[in-house]
């Protein structure tokens, strides 16, 4: 078992990445604002973190002690929202100050390829109503990317907020050849313990849908 942090916690894949880690018998931090308020203070094996995300000293007490990150961090679609980058990258920081290496995060499909030279973010027929918040998700791949850490970028499309079914499949940087552009929360979240565990995406992309 595993000594991990969920940033993110409250969102609906967050909380299903709490729930189903302890569920497994992880230990589990849930980071955020609103923590307390979302879950029980006497759950077994449990420790809310009430927090500041672009704080560094909070991020990386909450980091400390902990065998791999989980982060579920999403917020706005507008171009003013930075809480995914500006997040993302505190949040690395403060990983390598603790040595933790490992890290599983939430992206989305635009930064999936469309062909080998190709994201299809850059695509002319991509939604630009959505340009501005995937391009929000390439940054933090490329934070990823440029980073030492053994990360994996989960890249869903729609998500969906129902409970995990297992029924779902994935592919390395590209979209899963069945994908119907949709994927249940508590889906993503089975999928980022498992990988958390498995390791079989380590410094990639993965498409995922149910």
């Amino acid at each position: 078992m595993m000594n991990i942090i969920v940033f993110g916690a409250t969102g609906i894949v967050g909380k299903q990445l709490v729930q189903q880690a302890l569920l497994k018998g992880h230990t589990v931090k849930a980071f955020g604002r609103n923590v307390f308020s979302e879950f029980e203070t006497d759950t077994k094996n449990l420790l809310l973190v009430k927090g500041a995300l672009f704080d560094a000293g909070e991020v990386a007490n909450a980091i400390k002690g902990c065998d791999a990150v989980l982060s579920a961090l999403g917020d706005g679609y507008d171009s003013n929202d930075k809480t995914r980058t500006l997040g993302i990258k505190n949040i690395i920081a403060q990983m390598k100050k603790n040595k933790v290496k490992r890290i599983v995060a939430v992206g989305g499909s635009g930064v999936l390829n469309a062909d080998e030279n190709t994201l299809i973010v850059d695509t002319k027929d991509y939604p630009k109503d959505l340009i501005p918040v995937s391009k929000e998700h390439e940054q933090v791949y490329n934070y990823l990317k440029e980073s030492d850490l053994d990360w994996t970028l989960v890249c869903p499309s729609t998500i969906i907020n129902h409970d995990v079914t297992g029924l779902f499949t994935t592919k390395a940087n590209y979209p899963p050849e069945q994908n119907h552009n949709k994927i249940y929360a508590g889906d993503i979240a089975l999928f980022m313990l498992n990988e958390m565990e498995k390791n079989d995406y380590v410094k990639q992309r993965a498409g995922i849908s149910n």
